[in-house]
């Protein structure tokens, strides 16, 4: 299996990121809202002429101009969120993010580690160990900073105590099989590995959604994913190829 991650920059993910922001370069790239709209909704929310570039650098690496390994990956979604009905922006943003940047997808996953048991976390538990992956200099903690504003942004997270507490939100519930089994594809492509059936719909990094589809159902939907067994009656979920 090719591990995306393997080629993505390593950090990347250096600012903020509205919902609608992602939203609207969705719906360009699925050819019912156009560039000039992406970018009157920048220039709405006071962005500097360089802040606004950045911005859409980001963006096109999402939705607009993904790196050639995640092209195929980004067109499942689309269409996916037009097969769908009542899709979650939340959900489209949240998996073409996590493939796409590593850095967001780690902060993601440590949040739903150390969320897991209380349902809160300090947020200098995740700049510890984002900086002992990362290294500890400033561009490190800013940047960790914008992954946590921009998922408090999407739903998935409460920022309380001025910041220094984290709180998980209720989960936000999927029912649509093919945007499952997207989403779980994206969680594959940042892990680069195979992971147990039986927790593939609880891995950290997707913890803001409650995926209450059997994954059997899930897998007729997704021809990227396969199970497969590993030792005696062990499943793991993999990507094909």
């Amino acid at each position: 299996m090719i591990s995306v991650s393997a080629s993505a920059p390593r950090i990347g993910f250096d600012r903020f990121l509205a919902l609608d922001w992602v939203s609207a370069a969705m719906r360009v790239r699925a050819g019912i809202g156009s560039r000039e709209e992406l970018v009157q909704q920048l220039d709405e929310a006071g962005l500097t002429l360089a802040a606004r570039k950045k911005t859409l650098t980001l963006l096109n690496r999402l939705w607009l101009e993904p790196r050639p390994e995640l092209a195929a990956f980004s067109g499942r979604g689309i269409e996916a969120w037009k097969a769908g009905q009542g899709i979650p922006p939340a959900a489209m943003a949240w998996a073409i993010t996590v493939a796409a940047y590593p850095f967001f997808a780690k902060v993601a996953e440590l949040v739903g580690r150390l969320t897991a048991l209380q349902g809160d976390c300090r947020a200098s538990e995740v700049h510890r160990r984002m900086e002992e992956l990362f290294g500890q200099r400033e561009g490190t903690r800013r940047m960790t900073n914008m992954a946590l504003q921009t998922q408090a942004d999407w739903g998935a997270i409460e920022r309380t105590e001025r910041g220094q507490k984290i709180v998980r939100r209720d989960p936000i519930r999927l029912s649509d099989d093919r945007l499952v089994g997207w989403l779980l594809e994206s969680a594959l492509l940042y892990a680069g590995r195979s992971v147990p059936a039986s927790s593939a719909g609880s891995m950290p990094v997707l913890y803001p959604f409650a995926l209450e589809r059997p994954l059997a159902m899930v897998m007729a939907q997704a021809d990227q994913l396969e199970l497969r067994y590993h030792g005696p009656g062990e499943q793991v979920l993999g990507l094909r190829g």
